[in-house]
């Protein structure tokens, strides 16, 4: 009977996340033996500074490739919005699960229509693509960091620390807390996160095979496009990016966007083609926006 280790953050939305893919393997695999690992990221332990400060993407889960590459565990799971563009030599992603909802969510004090925030009013976030959707649209406000983990986010608005704060609903609603948000922004007007709402599972490459029947092949498509996007323009947690592909029939579309840090500067770039032709397709879209 074979056992496998899955190292995980050790936040509640990770938890969930894991216990998905557990599902997930259980249903293929009844016999499975199943340890959860949760290890601590150095994005988990510095919470009192920004991501572009202390590095970037990879400090969610540079502790947890580390444990792989040693053989400490035998799966990774990650939210794939957190996973830097360059992937450890040895370590491959051979499934994603079906993506939830890649919408964002505002949170406000008291539910207030963010229309009705008046200058000044604090509005935090530490994600600089979030800063600058919102500086774009409402640059009155005034865009402070916002560190740590979503309950973490939810009390500093329900307490007033902030006045509203921008999560993702697919967070949200994977560890119940839909009823938190004051409104879902439509992709036409925020695009998310490249790869947000999408749950990765990564491994060391000779255990490829093993995993892949868990794959939802339209979410690794669609992800791949929009990761080639981030890639191909070289992006991190320095640089206000975002984007989003969905398959409809055997097409892909994708669309992108750029922008400066203040939101005043913010380009967008569509494309679409076959969904066989994903990497290409969210390649071919950087490629026009850097021309």
């Amino acid at each position: 009977m074979r056992s496998l280790r899955i190292g995980t953050r050790g936040s509640p939305l990770a938890l969930a996340q894991t216990q998905e893919v557990v599902n997930a393997l259980k249903r293929k695999y009844p016999n499975l033996l199943i340890d959860i690992v949760p290890i601590k990221t150095t994005g988990d332990t510095i919470v009192d500074r920004s991501l572009t400060d202390i590095g970037g993407k990879s400090l969610f889960t540079k502790e947890i490739e580390t444990a792989l590459l040693k053989r400490d565990i035998d799966l990774a799971v990650h939210s794939m919005k957190d996973v830097a563009a360059e992937v450890p030599q040895g370590l491959t992603f051979p499934a994603m699960l079906e993506r939830e909802d890649p919408r964002d969510a505002l949170i406000t004090y008291n539910h207030h229509p963010l229309e009705d925030l008046s200058k000044g009013t604090l509005f935090g976030t530490s994600s600089l693509r979030r800063q600058a959707h919102i500086l774009h649209k409402y640059p009155y406000l005034s865009v402070i960091p916002l560190r740590g983990n979503v309950a973490t986010r939810l009390k500093k608005v329900e307490t007033g620390e902030v006045m509203a704060t921008l999560l993702a609903v697919a967070g949200l609603k994977r560890i119940g807390l839909l009823e938190k948000i004051t409104k879902i922004l439509e992709l036409d007007e925020f695009l998310p996160a490249i790869a947000q709402g999408a749950i990765g599972l990564q491994c060391r490459e000779e255990d490829y095979d093993f995993f892949t029947p868990l794959n939802h092949h339209a979410t690794f498509q669609a992800v791949s496009a929009e990761r080639a996007f981030m890639k191909a323009l070289q992006g991190s947690c320095r640089t206000p990016m975002a984007g989003h592909a969905y398959i409809e029939g055997e097409t892909l579309f994708f669309k992108g966007m750029i922008s400066d840090p203040q939101g005043q500067n913010m380009h967008f770039m569509s494309s679409q083609g076959p969904a066989s032709q994903a990497i290409h397709i969210g390649i071919e879209a950087a490629e026009k926006l850097k021309q």
